[in-house]
């Protein structure tokens, strides 16, 4: 190449530089963010692509490295900042999702093409008015590709993983006899499975006929770690969209739940069985070559290159080595594991969906139930329960998933043998088939990450009248404490859907406390455990922050759980036939006893004493604030699900569960309430990092502005994106 090639070419960089800058300054002028008191973007656009930007923009200003490192994840370039095992891992799998959503571009919808060109450029925007904060593995400039690979769905490399440790280590083998083992060396089997884990969510919703204003309510209440990134904004596009709720740092089209003028919906976790492994056998003339229906079909490859940076292990190459792997697929699906004879192949019902943006968009601008319904039946999204409420009065729950409709048994993890095409599914259960309830008697639906055949107890879903590959009956603690508080209460408001859903109640304690009263005034217990006993005995049975007794209780299941095998942790197990009653009583007085012996010296040796208040242990740590929070794990039976680190001062802070609540009501006009614990910058010392904290921990929401009088009233800050920094 020539020098005046060469400076033309430059020219032309620049020139096209300077045009897309001016094209960003252009969009910018014609987006308004209105900030209210907690810092809530509210962005107003004339177009999807101008929203899209604004809100961009809103989040890289709250949020910073945490939207450049969600862009640099979904390139496949982590590794070159951090060569982690995770990262090398995670980067592999990008590269690849990065390469199916070039290839399917030109597929999505202009709609939605529009909003994601216009988020990567609401990131460039603000990229080029704060450069210090570029990070230099992130090559420029974004594209709507970039953003559009975020949502690119694949197949459970984990399970895969997993799935191969156990063929390599011969899982497969019969184990060896029970009886050849020494009992007395045997550690406890662990918690029983149906007792609540901590993880997951909850939401409600209530017909007109359960409220006090006849209006349908919503509520919305995701359980993650505090680190999981929920970001609350307001999105209007004048005559296209109004869309108040949830979206992730660094995301457009993420797990997103709120609600608009007509309606709302929220999710929880469902963990459907998305993927079948089949064993398919190799054509021994043909190397690379697979059978199937008797015909010899090729498996084709796909070389992936990494970079990774580690300065330690690649110092001789300036810190910095390429890894190269080859990945074999088919038409059945990715190889993930070879034997002589044979390949196993990992089929995925959101192997590659490309189009969640369009489904998500859909439900964001539907103006009714019927609307709204035909976008989930376009089956993009592959999980998660979906609760519902509208002004019309409607509630609806559907266990929605991308469900393999099977042709053969369900084997759960065993990989089925396949000859023929017929051996392998070819398509899902329609949305129809899901389970679901509209309306239902009661007026009421629930979901707290339990399978959905106890959603209403006035209109059970029998287990029969679903595919076998649906999940077992399950119905957990903070399910029945949910049921408990909702299926027979009165008319309630939009208030009193708040205060049920901070309920401090440990349900656990309702189910075994005065068996294990009764075990220590029965059995051979020191004097302190009969002194700790008589406290729980007038314990509330509350994870209040001044509840005395819960601490110690806590404490007690905790040791009880860890020296008790899970046959006998209780004295009647979960049982279906009475889902809501069971588990109840304790299984081994002995282990009980003893348990409570060394919960009372441990609370000393931590505490100073065994009766300390809930608060005393309890805290809310974010930011300069430090108070006390009720609140307590699934697996005690709370409904207020919170998850605690231990602290250096042995204090207890809150690190992931509740977070994020929103409460809605269906009028002429919504109004709601909501809350997000850890606020909505991540930057520290920032104004918005720790507002909401002390309110969250009082169990207290703030109100939420959404229609165009409110947010105006609320707004503290408005400007067009990056006039603010000018």
């Amino acid at each position: 190449m020539n020098l005046r090639t060469l400076v033309a070419l430059l020219g032309l960089l620049v020139l096209a530089t300077g045009t897309a800058a001016a094209q960003d300054w252009q969009t910018a002028d014609a987006v308004e963010i209105r900030r209210t008191r907690y810092g809530v973007p509210h962005v107003r656009a004339a177009d999807l692509r101008g929203v899209a930007f604004g809100l961009a923009y809103a989040e890289a200003e709250d949020h910073g490295a945490r939207i450049f490192e969600a862009l640099l994840r979904a390139r496949g370039r982590m590794a070159l900042r951090d060569g982690t095992p995770e990262n090398v891992e995670s980067d592999f799998q990008r590269r690849r999702q990065h390469a199916r959503a070039g290839a399917t571009w030109e597929q999505l919808r202009p709609d939605v093409r529009e909003m994601m060109e216009g988020f990567a450029a609401g990131v460039e925007h603000y990229l080029a008015l704060h450069p210090e904060e570029v990070l230099p593995e992130l090559e420029r400039p974004i594209t709507g590709v970039d953003v559009h690979a975020l949502y690119i769905g694949w197949y459970d490399t984990g399970e895969a993983r997993d799935l191969v440790r156990k063929l390599e280590a011969g899982a497969g083998d019969p184990p060896p006899d029970a009886g050849d083992a020494d009992p007395s060396t045997q550690a406890p089997a662990g918690p029983p499975r149906w007792l609540d884990d901590g993880a997951g969510s909850n939401a409600w919703a209530f017909a007109p006929e359960r409220t006090k204003t006849q209006r349908a309510i919503l509520l919305r209440n995701p359980h993650l770690s505090w680190d999981a990134g929920y970001y609350e904004a307001h999105l209007t596009v004048p005559g296209v969209l109004d869309f108040y709720g949830d979206f992730r740092v660094g995301s457009l089209f993420g797990i997103i739940g709120g609600f608009n003028r007509a309606l709302g919906w929220t999710t929880t976790n469902n963990a459907p069985d998305l993927t079948e492994t089949y064993r398919i056998r190799k054509d021994p003339a043909a190397p690379r070559h697979y059978l199937l229906d008797g015909v010899s079909y090729p498996m084709r490859s796909e070389d992936v290159s990494v970079e990774i940076r580690d300065d330690v292990r690649f110092a001789s190459s300036g810190g910095i080595a390429t890894e190269l792997r080859t990945f074999w697929t088919t038409h059945v699906g990715p190889v993930i594991h070879e034997t002589a004879d044979e390949i196993y192949v990992m089929r995925s019902a959101d192997d590659g969906e490309f189009r969640r943006g369009e489904q998500f968009l859909d439900m964001m601008k539907a103006t009714s139930l019927d609307e709204w319904l035909a976008a989930m039946r376009e089956q993009r999204i592959s999980s998660s329960n979906y609760t519902y409420a509208d002004r019309d009065g409607n509630i609806f729950y559907v266990w929605n998933a991308k469900l393999p409709r099977l042709p053969h048994p369900w084997t759960r993890d065993e990989p089925v043998l396949a000859t023929r095409s017929a051996d392998l599914w070819s398509e899902v259960v329609r949305f129809d088939r899901l389970p679901q309830l509209k309306n239902p008697a009661g007026g009421y639906v629930r979901n707290e990450n339990d399978p959905p055949y106890w959603t209403n107890l006035d209109e059970p879903l029998p287990r029969e009248r679903f595919p076998e590959n649906m999940p077992d009956p399950r119905l957990r603690l903070r399910s029945q404490l949910s049921l408990q508080t909702i299926a027979q209460t009165d008319l309630l408001d939009l208030e009193d859907v708040v205060a049920l859903k901070h309920t401090p109640r440990m349900l656990l304690a309702d189910r075994v406390k005065d068996d294990l009263v009764a075990a220590v005034r029965l059995g051979d217990a020191s004097d302190a455990a009969r002194a700790a006993a008589n406290l729980l005995r007038s314990w509330d049975n509350t994870a209040s922050v001044d509840s005395r007794g819960s601490v110690l209780f806590a404490l007690w299941f905790e040791r009880y759980l860890a020296t008790t095998d899970s046959a006998h942790v209780f004295r009647e197990s979960w049982s279906e036939r009475e889902p809501t009653a069971t588990p109840h009583g304790i299984g081994d007085a002995r282990a009980a006893v003893r348990a409570l012996e060394w919960a009372v010296e441990e609370a000393v040796r931590r505490w100073g004493d065994w009766d300390v208040t809930w608060g005393d242990v309890h805290r809310v740590r974010h930011g300069a604030v430090d108070v006390p929070v009720a609140g307590c794990g699934g697996e005690l039976g709370c409904f207020r699900v919170l998850n605690f680190r231990e602290d250096p001062d042995g204090r207890r802070a809150v690190r992931g569960g509740d977070g994020w609540v929103l409460a809605v009501e269906f009028g002429q006009e919504p109004r709601a309430y909501s809350v997000l614990a850890y606020g909505q910058s991540s930057r520290e010392g920032h104004p918005h990092h720790d507002d909401q904290a002390a309110l969250f921990a009082r169990g207290e929401l703030k109100p939420v502005a959404f229609s165009e009088r409110d947010v105006a009233q609320q707004t503290v800050a408005r400007y067009a994106p990056g006039r603010e920094a000018r």
